[in-house]
Parts: structure tokens; sequence; C-alpha cells
């Protein structure tokens, strides 16, 4: 804004410089979905630590594999991840019971974990309108987990409990009706009819129930997870995740379904191969359905990993590769950048005890140029992802999309472009303009460049910025549209080392 000048002197005016940062966004937060035992089943819920799956969702459960997944994810690197967990929604059953005549206490999710919660109502001696409600692990000792003060059941109290416990409680839910008076003291057993010595008992209503444990052979699975995803669904309301597992999933109608969505939402999908297949079945059919037009925003790894299970005392199961394969990715990122192949000798298994199949370099050189990424057990380096190609990787098909690290450092110019370029909106569209925008993309640009994440010399061979009358026109400029060229020259895995030995001559005189 210009200074209005009135007197004789100095005036300080202060220029916007036109630089805006646009910051690069997270390029490894996952996104997992299965049956888990406990857990809200309307979110996808953001964790942190294998100990936030614990408390969120009950931890491992020998039934389903995304508890296995997600452990496997930390430990090989992971930092950050949704989880979705899937019912069945005819079977479950969410454990109910009631305070009094005014109170009914539901849990939390569905399913069996809540039967052995119990839920204590106390009047208050000086005053018998308000109350306390506690919550009890009986399998802890009889603990207090969650307490409730100064309830009351007043119409139009700020205290009701739904209004105080809903949005804090992690175990229950209340619905009231309004009374006049407190709920007597009383201890009500959540979805279990035995009750505790404290008078007066009241049984429960509803017991809670797992139901049908679903997994990725059921075809209510599939469908449960399609519905999952797409406009407007439990995902789309998720601001950001970059790295989709559905452990052990290997329908290509869901998963062609999945790699649509992770095209729409700039994310990628990581597929595991086929539990019982072997060379020549994976090299016949381990992709098929899998390399349609979205096929690029997905890879697929084999074999499966064989691991401890600490659900079966130890004992080595196999599991499905894509938790370590996901956990890898964000340890490389963090690492290295999202430019480098989650592969090689750094990418190391953690946790890994062995592999289902153990393949030669022959049968390597079957699946590799078929865009089918193998695990390998490599001397000194151990249990390793010994491959980056997408399901468009395929050598026959030539794709420019054939290798991970392109694909996601792809995405992760679109997401933070998109992002860092919002203030652009109804902004005029003109050359000054324009200029702030090269001056801003370039700088984020330069900033890559400098990491080493293009090939090139200097910054004239690894990008280009392109925003002035050639890409926006007169009539672009009339129907409000800018149009932003960016471009740049990806590094590429190097997949093949080829090393030539010649033997010198001795001396000839000549």
């Amino acid at each position: 804004m210009t200074v209005s000048v009135s007197y004789p002197g100095v005036y300080i005016d202060e220029v916007p410089s036109g630089v805006r940062t646009i910051a690069g966004v997270s390029t490894s937060i996952g996104l997992m979905v299965g049956w888990a035992p406990r857990g809200s089943v309307t979110d996808a819920v953001r964790i942190t630590s294998f100990g936030d799956y614990e408390r969120e969702f009950g931890g491992l459960d020998a039934r389903s594999l995304l508890g296995y997944a997600v452990r496997q994810f930390f430990a090989n690197g992971g930092s950050d991840t949704y989880v979705m967990r899937i019912v069945d929604a005819a079977s479950a059953v969410t454990a109910q019971c009631a305070l009094g005549a005014n109170i009914t206490v539901n849990a939390s999710s569905p399913g069996a974990w809540a039967n052995r919660y119990a839920v204590r109502s106390t009047q208050r001696t000086s005053d018998t309108t308000r109350f306390r409600i506690d919550v009890i692990d009986t399998a802890a000792n009889g603990a207090v987990v969650e307490s409730f003060e100064n309830l009351s059941l007043a119409a139009g109290d700020a205290r009701a409990p739904a209004n105080i416990i809903n949005a804090r409680s992690g175990v229950i839910r209340v619905s009231t009706t309004a009374s006049a008076t407190a709920p007597l003291d009383q201890t009500v057993f959540l979805g279990n009819t035995t009750p505790q010595a404290a008078p007066p008992i009241a049984a429960a209503t509803t017991a809670g129930a797992d139901g049908t444990v679903v997994g990725p052979g059921d075809a209510g699975f599939h469908t449960d997870v399609q519905a999952r995803f797409g406009v407007g669904s439990m995902s789309d309301r998720l601001d950001l995740y970059n790295l989709v597992c559905v452990p052990g999933l290997t329908d290509p109608t869901t998963i062609q379904a999945l790699q649509a969505e992770c095209r729409r939402r700039r994310a990628f999908l990581i597929v595991d191969g086929d539990p019982n297949g072997t060379v020549t079945t994976m090299a016949s059919n381990g992709t098929s359905g899998l390399t349609g037009n979205n096929g690029h925003f997905s890879a697929i790894y084999w074999p499966w990993v064989r691991a401890a299970d600490p659900q079966q005392a130890g004992a080595v199961r196999e599991f499905p590769p894509c938790g370590f394969v996901a956990g890898v990715m964000a340890r490389t990122d963090g690492s290295r950048g999202v430019w480098k192949a989650p592969a090689g000798s750094d990418a190391s298994l953690n946790g890994a005890l062995g592999l289902a199949v153990t393949l030669s370099d022959p049968q390597n050189g079957q699946l590799n140029p078929l865009g089918i990424n193998c695990l390998r057990t490599q001397p000194v380096y151990g249990h390793v992802v010994w491959g980056a190609r997408t399901l468009h990787g395929q050598n026959d098909r030539g794709s420019e999309w054939k290798y991970v690290p392109v694909r996601r450092l792809a995405l992760f110019l679109e997401e933070s472009l998109f992002r860092g370029t919002q203030w652009v909106v109804f902004e005029p569209n003109d050359e000054p303009l324009w200029a702030q925008i090269r001056l801003n993309v370039g700088a984020f640009m330069n900033g890559l460049f400098r990491q080493g994440a293009f090939q090139g010399t200097s910054p004239r061979d690894a990008y280009f910025v392109k925003c002035d009358r050639e890409t926006t026109t007169q009539n672009d400029i009339d129907n409000g549209i800018v149009n932003i060229h960016v471009g740049f020259a990806p590094l590429k895995p190097a997949e093949f080392v080829v090393i030539r030995i010649q033997q010198m001559a001795g001396e000839i005189n000549t």
C-alpha cells in the first residue's frame, strides 16, 4: 500500500517481495486397511506408533493380517499411518447396557473387546442431582480407566453425560433422557451379565461380539474396501496419504478400484503377490488384471516374508510383504529422498527371518522384466527388496512410469505444487502474477535439484518452469485460467550394472 505523504520528512513503506515458500509434502503417510478386534469403523484413525495401534485397535490378533502389517511398517522405518478398520456389519455387535432408566451406555465400537469393561454411577453426597460415571477395566483388577465428574440429567444442563463423555471417552458412548434425579449408585457390566459385587446390580442389555472375521479372501471384504474409497467416502475425508496397503489382498477387481483411487488422490498402492505362487505361476499370471490404465500408481512385491508371530509363541509364519515394503519406502524417503528407489542393499527387511520362496538370479530374471518386484536373500545384506518397477514396468510396454521412484517423485511434485500455489486463485492474471509463480515454483524446484532429485549438472538441465504469454493465452485469461508448465529430468535407478573387463596386451614393439 502506498504511503500517504503529508509533511516534509522521511517515510518508510514495506513492499511485498512476492516470495511465497512452497513446502514439500510428506511422501510416506500410510493408509492400512483390514479387520481389527476393536476401533472406529466410521473413521480412519491416524497413529504414529505401534503402541497407538494397540490402544486404538487392540494390537496383534492372529485372525487378521492388519496388526502385523502395521507393526512391520513401524519396525522398518514408518512413522505415520492411518488405519481403517473393517468388520462384518451383519454379525459384529456393539456391547450395550443401561444405568438406571435414563442412561443407555454403548461401547465406542463393535466387538467382544468391550465385555471386559464395566460402568459405575455414583451419586454426589451433597447433591443427589449430580453424579459421577467411572469406566472400570475388570481385567486389570478393577482399575478405573476413565472418570467423569459432576454430571447431571437436568434438561439443558451443560454437564449432560452425552456432552462430556462422548467427546472424551475411548471406551463408551452414552445417550440420555432428561431426569430430575441422578441414577442410583450401581455398577453394570458392559456386555457381561455376570455382576460385580456392588449394590445395586443391573445386567447388561447386549454383549459385544466380534462377529465373522472378514479378510482379503472374502467377497464381503472386497465390497467393503471398495465402498470406503472414492468421492465422498471415508478415505476422501483424509487430508493426505501416500502409501496404501491392504495386507494380503490379491483380488484384481478391488486392486483396480484402489489403483483408480490412488490416481485421484496422488497416492501409491503396494500390492502383495500370490501367497501360494511359484516362479512359474507368477511369471504366467502374477500381474493378471493389475496392469490397466492406472497400473503405474501401484507396484507388486513377491514372495511373502517369513517372520516370528508373537501371538503364537514366536512360531514362524508367512506375512504379506506390503507392511515391510511400506516401511522401507518411508525409511528410504527419510534418509535419501523419494527419488531414491526403495530397493537395493540398503532396503533390508527388519524382522524378516526368511522368505516363502528363495529366488535365484535366473528366476529373478524371469519376473523382473514383467514388473514383479522380488524380495531376495543376498549374502552379507540379508533379506532385501530387489526390485523397483511399477505395474507398468514391463519391458515390452516401454512406459515413462516404469520405475517406482519416478512415479512417486512426480506424485510428490504434483501434490506439493497443488498445495503451494493455492494463493494464486483470484489474483490478477497478468505478468506480475506469472513472474511470482516462476519465482516461487522455481525456488522449490531448485531446492530439490540441490538435494540431488534431478538429473543434470545445472538447473537448466534439470528442470524448467514456464508461465507466460505462451502458456496462458488471452482466451485463457478471459476464462480465468493460468497455466503453469513444470518439467523435470528424473533420476532413474541403475537396475543393471555392467562391468567390462579387458586384458591389456603386453608391450609390443613396433
